[in-house]
């Protein structure tokens, strides 16, 4: 048996096929880890989600800034999804548009295996978090997400304020907080406010911002990390952090990492498709 995580797919349904056809991967034996942002901007989202949903006995989704703004458009008028781009208007308005669409609310903001001794997560963690402290906020999201409360969340779910999670905040503040720290943190401060802004690699960012996972004073964590969203960063590890979207959608690689228990990870990448346009510094 093997667990992969895997960085953002994007919509990069071909790679994600050649991916899987190299790992050899066996729906009966082997499981699947998603950093997230499985959707936009690859230009085949509708295939991808339903690929990782036929698989979803054996997968493991930590969902992305790009996958939670799906979500959230959902919730719009009819009118106004029909504004966005093709390749989202795909998703909204495909006919098992509300089985994906349930199934991704019912996805985690952070999952953590003890056994294998790793935890995934989109994007980073606040400085001041504990592992459980971590995990206890990604949960109070996901419950959100996952209940007939969801709309409300959703409807508030964009914003830069607050920039920095505290247990002094409450209701959507509280929950917002946690989703940017989440699923948008490269750099923040000491304090843990967010740096929305700056996307470039290490070096490049404003005066008294650190990437989040190298932050003076930071709680201690006993577990190894999982993550993607920072495609400037590419292949990282070091400080028990494995950074692996490696840029697939701007014209990099698609990476997946085998998780085991003590040894290093071994790592696994095809190379994007030809027609995808190399953009340095990525994006979101």
């Amino acid at each position: 048996m093997a667990t992969y995580a895997i960085g953002d797919v994007q919509g990069c349904y071909p790679e994600l096929q050649r991916l899987l056809e190299k790992l050899r991967f066996d729906p009966a034996a082997d499981r699947l880890w998603f950093c997230g942002d499985l959707v936009n901007r690859g230009g085949q989202s509708l295939e991808t989600l339903r690929l990782i949903h036929s698989l979803r006995d054996n997968v493991i989704v930590t969902l992305g800034n790009h996958d939670l703004s799906l979500l959230a458009i959902g919730q719009r008028r009819q009118d106004a999804q029909s504004k966005v781009n093709p390749e989202l208007r795909e998703v909204l308005f495909a006919e098992d548009a509300p089985v994906l669409f349930e199934w991704m609310r019912n996805q985690k903001l952070m999952h953590h295996d003890e056994q294998l001794g790793w935890t995934m997560v989109h994007a980073g963690l606040a400085p001041i978090w504990t592992l459980r402290q971590a995990l206890r906020q990604a949960q109070d999201v996901e419950r959100e997400l996952s209940s007939p409360r969801h709309p409300r969340i959703l409807k508030n779910l964009f914003g830069n304020r607050p920039a920095a999670w505290s247990s002094r905040l409450q209701g959507i503040d509280r929950m917002r907080a946690s989703i940017n720290t989440l699923t948008r943190m490269r750099y923040c401060d000491v304090h843990g406010r967010i740096d929305f802004e700056s996307k470039g690699i290490p070096g490049t960012q404003k005066p008294g911002m650190y990437p989040w996972f190298e932050v003076p004073g930071m709680r201690r964590r006993e577990t190894r990390i999982v993550c993607g969203h920072w495609s400037t960063l590419g292949r990282f590890a070091g400080l028990g952090i494995y950074a692996i979207d490696t840029g697939c959608v701007w014209g990099g690689k698609l990476t997946a990492i085998r998780l085991e228990a003590n040894d290093e990870p071994a790592y696994i990448t095809v190379d994007a498709e030809p027609y995808r346009k190399k953009v340095p510094g990525g994006g979101d």
